[in-house]
C-alpha cells in the first residue's frame, strides 16, 4: 500500500475503525441521558431501526440481489448487536459509569481467546500483549470503584453484554468479504432492531411516553450506529477480530476527551490509562522475528 495512505503506521481502515471508536466514545452520555425518559430495549430497538432505514436507503439497489446466505449472516451478526447492545444499555439504568466500563472492558482479552478456541486460529504474540494493555488501561480508566463489584441485576446484565459484543467483532470478521457490504449492513441493522423490539413484551417493558429526547437521540445514534457499523464491516475485511478489539478499546479514552471537555477533571490514573490503551493498540501491531527467520529473510552478501 501507498506509503501516502498511512499515518503513524496506520492503514486507512485502522484509522477508519478509530475513528468510529471516537463516535463510540461520544454516544455514551447520550444514552444514558436517553435512559431517562426510555426503556433500553425500546431504545435500542428504534436506534438500529432508524440505522436500518438509513442504511437500506443508501444501499436499496443491491437488494434486487439478496440471498439466503446473506440474511443468514447478517442476521447473525444482528442477534449479537442486538444482545449487546441491548444488555449493556439495560445495565446502565443501575450501574454508574466506572463499573460498566470495567465490566464492558472484559471483551477486550475475551476476542483473542474466543478467536482461538472456536476457529483454531491463535492470535500473534503481540495481539495478547496489545489486549493485555489495552485492559490494564480500561480498568485505570474506570478507577478504583470499579474494582469493588457487587453482583447485581445491572453488573450480570453487563458481563452477559461483553460475550455478544465479542461476538459481534469476531463474526464480522468472519463473513467481512464472503458477503456484498450494503445487504449484510441492512440486514444486521433491521434484525437488531427488530429483536430488541419482540424482546420487550417478554421483559415487561413498555412502550414510552412521547419525549423529543429519545426520539433525538434514537435518530442521530441510528445515524451514528449506521456509519459505524458499515465501517466495521468494510474495514475487518483486512483488519483481525484482535487487532480491531485493541483498537475499540480506545472508547473510554474518547469518552473521557469528551468529559474533560465538558468540564470534568481527569485523574492521573485516568490519563495513564489512556495512555497503556494507545500503547496497546500500537503494540498490537508488532512482530517479534526470530533471530533464524531474519538472517533467513535476509540477502546474501554481494560477491565482489
Amino acid at each position: 500500500m501507498p506509503s501516502r495512505l498511512r499515518w503513524m503506521g496506520l492503514r486507512p481502515q485502522e484509522l477508519a475503525l478509530i475513528a468510529i471508536t471516537a463516535v463510540w466514545g461520544c454516544t455514551f452520555l447520550v444514552v444514558h441521558w436517553a435512559m431517562e425518559h426510555s426503556g433500553p430495549w425500546f431504545f435500542v430497538g428504534i436506534r438500529f431501526l432508524v440505522a436500518g432505514l438509513i442504511s437500506t436507503v443508501i444501499f436499496r439497489r443491491v437488494l434486487r440481489g439478496i440471498r439466503w446466505p446473506d440474511i443468514a449472516a447478517g442476521a447473525a451478526i444482528g442477534l449479537m448487536i442486538h444482545l449487546g447492545y441491548g444488555l449493556q444499555t439495560f445495565g446502565l439504568q443501575t450501574i454508574d459509569s466506572s463499573t460498566s466500563a470495567f465490566i464492558t472492558a472484559m471483551y477486550v482479552p475475551l476476542v483473542p481467546l474466543l478467536q482461538w478456541a472456536v476457529f483454531r486460529k491463535r492470535p500473534h504474540t503481540m495481539a495478547f500483549v496489545g489486549a493485555g494493555l489495552a485492559f490494564v488501561g480500561l480498568l485505570l480508566i474506570a478507577g478504583p470503584d470499579a474494582l469493588t463489584l457487587t453482583l447485581g441485576q445491572g453488573e450480570v446484565a453487563t458481563l452477559l453484554s461483553t460475550l455478544p459484543i465479542a461476538g459481534e467483532i469476531i463474526l464480522i470478521s468472519v463473513f467481512a468479504g464472503k458477503f456484498d457490504l450494503g445487504r449484510i449492513t441492512i440486514i444486521q441493522l433491521l434484525v437488531a432492531g427488530l429483536l430488541s423490539l419482540l424482546t420487550m413484551p417478554v421483559v415487561g417493558e413498555g412502550v414510552p411516553a412521547f419525549s423529543w429526547v429519545w426520539v433525538v437521540a434514537a435518530i442521530g445514534l441510528g445515524a451514528a450506529s449506521c456509519l459505524i457499523q458499515l465501517t466495521m464491516n468494510w474495514a475487518q475485511k483486512s483488519v483481525s477480530p484482535t487487532r480491531a478489539t485493541v483498537i475499540y478499546a480506545g472508547e473510554p479514552v474518547w469518552a473521557a476527551v469528551v468529559g474533560r471537555i465538558a468540564g470534568e477533571r481527569l485523574p492521573a490514573t485516568a490519563l495513564i490509562g489512556g495512555a497503556l490503551v494507545v500503547l496497546g493498540i500500537l503494540a498490537s501491531e508488532l512482530r517479534i522475528v526470530r533471530r533464524r527467520d531474519r538472517v533467513r529473510s535476509d540477502p546474501p552478501p554481494e560477491r565482489g
